[in-house]
């Protein structure tokens, strides 16, 4: 009996198929067509054309981080491949589980500088978790596993898969390995039973414990075990950027985000803890500032299931490996043997201490008749937070303003980058969060700066397209407004290059078939939110703000995070 033959393209959508895989971002382009032949010939997988490679794989990232799966993103080589990196590497330092799949010139022609070749696993194997440049067709089902079993398990980042055109033309049998085999590739999943106790002890006895949640929470999602465990304990809960949702802000215990731009209570009660339980965070110079001086009366318990993330930066006195969820539930399980009795008298003693730390907040200046960029966003907050929308973010102030003006009750609601900082990421993260919700009745929206937003504007049309129900609320100070703050008080106010002329938001809006809104007093957000909520497709809210506005709490680069700035007095 003849055995049915496939070619590789074929190959690779059966292999995608057997993944799980529903939705695809991408860009076609000459050594990628045989795959986008291959793709226009089935109904099984849904391809969405952006309008630039990297905002194929931001949006394969907000797809990601809201749905759990993988996200995928196609582009052809050279140029398209390149385009690709910042997503990568933004993909990379927050773990966010992508395949990214690129074309490749002929075989035959690798190494001799043919139209549109780029060594795409030379360019990419420092931003990405693995890469494959695959050379036999037979060898590429098996290729497509294990790239999505590397991709999602261990410490979750992106894999990238260079295809020769010349194998998605070859033709072959198409079997789907059952099990992935990968020599020196075995992540530890359950932390060590010893370490384990040594940890519970350590936090029944401490007189002053915090725990520091950060994204390893969200990508193993045991934001549930994290609660049980610190309202048992009595333990008060700060987290990271990226820790994000997942200890709800509306729970007592809950001081909300640490670091550079943290509240000043988060930042002072990891400063004087006793016991410091960090949970998937990697101790970045953002929520440590000075490391010297961190936290250097506290004993550390820190669990990740990346070795190389522990005692990377702080040293942990108590390192624990393991998958987060299981790592957490196996100290329920204890903690249930134990039968702790928690030392009331004890910890509220602590916890009174940190509610005059809460006191203690940055209060906005009003600067001159604009929109408070602050104002704005506790407005959509308080408007919009019924709805439970996604919010994602850009980078800069309006993404400070955000993270401590918005709260969250659950995690995989609150988008944005955290280690690379990207500018550009917000909005195509959106619309892949958009189509992870499934359903057309949600909306998704995304926080920008009048910078942020022109680095991948060209996005409005995807949304149009595929009718995306992206609101984009630009926060328009007419500067880069970090970097002008940091040159405020850094560099004598002297503001170079940093005033940026916009282009009109609203027009330019309605150029793509969108709608575009401006606002310029605080009686008009309202009015206009409710307008881009009732409006089927992607949406520019400029909100015209206040240019000198600042982001506070401040803790400034290389000082340590007690060291706290609440307004310009401060300065």
């Amino acid at each position: 009996m003849n055995k049915i033959m496939y070619s590789g393209a074929e190959i690779l959508i059966k292999s995608l198929l057997k993944e799980g895989v529903k939705e695809v971002f991408g860009y076609p382009g000459g050594v990628v067509l045989p795959l986008y032949d291959a793709l226009y010939l089935q109904d099984d997988i849904k391809h969405y054309l952006v309008r630039h490679e990297q905002a194929a794989v931001h949006a394969a990232e907000g797809y990601a981080r809201v749905s759990g799966r993988a996200g995928v993103a196609i582009v052809t080589s050279g140029p398209g491949a390149c385009n690709t990196v910042t997503g990568l590497a933004n993909a990379y330092y927050d773990g966010t589980p992508l395949v990214l799949i690129t074309g490749q010139v002929n075989s035959s022609l690798i190494g001799g500088d043919a139209f549109q070749e780029a060594d795409v696993v030379g360019i990419t194997r420092s931003c990405c978790k693995h890469n494959y440049l695959v050379k036999d067709v037979r060898e590429l089902a098996k290729t497509v596993q294990e790239a999505f079993y590397i991709a999602t398990t261990g410490k979750k980042g992106p894999v990238v898969i260079d295809i020769p055109v010349d194998v998605f033309n070859a033709k072959h049998t198409f079997t789907y390995p059952k099990n992935v085999e990968l020599i020196g590739y075995n992540p530890n999943y359950k932390g060590h039973p010893l370490q384990i106790q040594k940890a519970l002890n350590t936090l029944y006895e401490a007189k002053r414990p915090v725990i520091i949640s950060g994204g390893g929470v969200v990508a193993s999602n045991s934001h549930e075990e994290l609660k049980e465990i610190a309202t048992r304990l009595s333990i008060p809960v700060v987290h990271t950027l990226m820790g994000t949702g997942t200890y709800s802000d509306y729970l007592e215990n809950g001081l909300g985000m640490m670091g550079m731009h943290g509240n000043y209570c988060a930042n002072l009660t990891v400063s004087n803890a006793d016991v410091i339980f960090a949970i998937g965070t990697r101790f970045s110079d953002r929520i440590t500032g000075c490391l010297k001086k961190f936290a250097r009366d506290a004993q550390v318990i820190h669990i990740d299931i990346d070795p190389c993330s522990i005692s990377k930066n702080v040293k942990a006195n108590i390192p624990i490996v393991g998958d987060i969820k299981n790592v957490l539930s196996a100290m329920i399980h204890q903690m249930d043997k134990d039968k702790h009795q928690v030392n009331i008298d004890l910890k509220n003693k602590w916890l009174a201490e940190i509610e005059e730390w809460k006191k203690k907040k940055a209060v906005p200046h009003k600067l001159s008749d604009k929109l408070s960029a602050v104002t704005v966003l506790q407005t959509i907050y308080e408007y919009t937070k019924k709805d439970e929308p996604v919010i994602s973010t850009e980078v800069g102030q309006h993404q400070m303003w955000t993270a401590q003006n918005f709260k969250f009750n659950k995690p995989r609601k609150f988008i944005t980058s955290g280690g690379l900082g990207t500018m550009g990421f917000g909005f195509p993260a959106a619309m892949g969060a958009y189509l992870a919700l499934q359903s057309k009745d949600k909306y998704v929206i995304n926080i920008a700066g009048d910078g942020s937003i022109q680095m991948n504007i060209q996005e409005m049309m995807t949304c149009m397209d595929y009718k995306f129900k992206v609101i984009n609320c630009i926060i328009n100070n007419g500067y880069l407004g970090m970097v002008r703050q940091w040159q405020k008080k850094i560099y004598n106010g002297h503001y170079s290059q940093t005033k940026i002329s916009s282009p009109d938001f609203v027009k330019l809006a309605e150029s793509y078939g969108a709608l575009g809104i401006r606002v310029t007093k605080e009686e008009e957000i309202i009015p206009a939110l409710k307008r881009a909520i009732e409006f089927d497709g992607a949406v520019m809210i400029d909100f015209v703000c206040e240019s000198f506005e600042m982001v506070y709490p401040w803790v400034l680069a290389g000082k340590p995070i007690d060291n706290v700035l609440l307004s310009e007095e401060d300065c």
